[in-house]
């Protein structure tokens, strides 16, 4: 067995931690009725993520983006697209206004798992936290979506 490459690694936990970013957009699983989740508004939406990798020290990488979106149906297409990559996604649990789920992936050869809670503060904003391991490197995850205004 060859070893695996900090790049392929770093390209997987990104792949990945981009999965959480779109489940999030959604929140849905096939097991989920559309009712069950709240609806994100269509319009422009602002992204800041930061990801850190633990046992590295520095700053965290940084990212924001904005986008006029329809988080239900980007995810939709993301979530059928990641199925057929070879993802697996547990029922999403609910406690008030937080919803869990966990993936388990096998891409480009290798695997990896990620925790997600993504916390709803409207239709208009959410924040996700994402834990995830490919190929024993861990990472975390944090992106706060605001929706803020029309297209």
């Amino acid at each position: 067995m060859s070893p695996v490459s900090r790049s392929s690694v770093r390209t997987c936990t990104l792949a990945l931690a981009r999965a959480g970013l779109l489940m999030s957009a959604l929140l849905t699983t096939a097991t989920a009725s559309a009712e069950d989740w709240p609806v994100l508004r269509h319009g422009m939406w602002e992204f800041s993520r930061s990801i850190e990798t633990q046992g590295k020290p520095g700053k965290p990488q940084t990212l924001q983006t904005r986008e006029c979106t329809s988080p239900t149906e980007n995810m939709k297409r993301q979530n059928e697209m990641l199925t057929k990559g070879g993802c697996r996604f547990t029922p999403v649990t609910r406690s008030g206004n937080a919803y869990s789920y966990s993936a388990t992936c096998k891409m480009q050869g290798m695997s990896g798992t990620s925790k997600s809670v993504i916390t709803v503060d409207s239709d208009s904003a959410y924040t996700l936290r994402v834990e995830s391991d490919f190929g024993g490197e861990s990472t975390r995850e944090v992106l706060r979506a605001r929706r803020t205004g029309n297209c």
